[in-house]
Formats: C-alpha cells, structure tokens, sequence
C-alpha cells in the first residue's frame, strides 16, 4: 500500500480512507488542519492511486490491508477517519477491532442497507485506480453482507457521523439509522452533498476537530 503521512512523528496517529475512485491525495485540502494534532496517515487503498492494482476487491480484503497497515508501521490504535466507500472500511474495522480505533468519523457513509442496483459507465482515457474496483464495491454496497448491520452493534468507538444533507445521493434517513445502531455515536449534518470534506473543508474540519479534542472545545466555552 502506498500512503501520504505529514505531521508531527510524535504525534497520536490519524488515519484518513478515501472514497472510491479516489485516493490519498483527495484530503490535501483538510490534512494540514490535522497536523497540528496528528501524525496524518492517508494510504491508497487497494485498486486505488500507488498501490496495487490486484483485481481482486472486496470491502472486507479492504478492511485487512488497513489492519495489516496498521500492523506494518506499529500503529496499535489510532483515531479514523472514513469517507464513503473508505467509511464502510472504517466501520467494519472498527466493529471487528475495536481496540485499534479511539475515535471513529464517518463522512457521508453508504449504511449496510440493501439499496436498489444502479449502473456505472467507466469514463473515458486513463483511470488512477482500478474499474474493476467499482463494480465489486457497488455490488457489495447495493447487498451488503448482513452481518455488517449486526456489527455496528460491536464499535467501541465514540463515533462521530457527518452526514451531507439533501443534496447527497446517500439516503440521509439511512444515515440516521445507521448511527442509532452504533453505541455511542452522534450525527452532524453539514449540507454540502456528498463531498463534504472537498465542498465544505472549512466546516468539516472545524466539526472533526471538535469531536476528536473535545477538551479543546470545552476549553474554548470556558474561555468566553
């Protein structure tokens, strides 16, 4: 696996997952408010920018490669962040290792809910990651595994959901069930579609950040 990391090595570690289709370089816009805290970690995942090209796809080999990440540079627990397709790989991390995740962000997240099928056309010319990603990624998202639903139940983490509002094509009461599953999550909507962190940096990081330093926000109220 490839990866980006930036900050402080000292510093606690910070994960990013990118959605599909994309890879590490999608969080350049919001990483910097993160090192000042973090050690920031943003690997490609498999299919995806540097990293291998196996043609073998599956949330869960995903799920593997970030755990076997982990393992690689000694990252016994570490705060996460997921968008999309790499929040499903979050959650389901989270929920079969919780002692690897401290606190857990979900950005805009497809639940583990049968949806209807829908279709993708591969665009023209050269891609950065691998098509046949998608189509075993959409497949698992439209029949998710039910056993994915059960383990939201298993996240240990305090779970901060971002949801996008209307104009995503998430289904936002799905995104709602979805957090009243996990034991100790909260739902923050921030109505910039799906791509809130690319859309709406200013607002993502300022909402993250006062769930991962809680301390620094009650400091901030006290202050006034």
């Amino acid at each position: 696996m490839a990866y980006r990391v930036s900050g402080d090595p000292d510093a606690p570690p910070l994960v990013l997952l990118h959605a599909l289709g994309e890879n590490a370089t999608d969080w350049a816009g919001v990483a910097p408010a993160f090192t000042r805290h973090w050690r920031v970690y943003a690997p490609d995942l498999r299919g995806h920018g540097e990293s291998d090209h196996p043609g073998d796809y599956s949330f869960d080999l995903m799920r593997d490669d970030v755990v076997g990440f982990l393992d690689a540079l000694g990252l016994t627990r570490v705060d996460l962040i997921g968008h999309s397709m790499g929040g499903v790989v979050a959650y389901l991390l989270a929920g079969k290792h919780p002692e690897r995740v401290g606190r857990l962000v979900l950005e805009d997240v497809p639940p583990p809910l049968p949806r209807e099928p829908t279709l993708s056309t591969r665009p023209e010319g050269p891609l950065s990651f691998d098509w046949a990603a998608v189509a075993a990624v959409k497949a698992q998202v439209d029949v998710p595994d039910p056993a994915w639903l059960a383990g939201l139940g298993g996240i240990g983490a305090p779970t901060l959901v971002v949801a996008g509002g209307p104009q995503s094509h998430v289904p936002q009461d799905r995104i709602a069930e979805m957090a009243h599953r996990i034991p100790d999550c909260r739902v923050v909507t921030i109505p910039a579609g799906h791509l809130v962190h690319a859309a709406m940096p200013a607002e993502f990081t300022e909402t993250v950040l006062r769930f991962l330093r809680p301390a620094d926000a009650r400091n901030q109220t006290h202050g006034r």
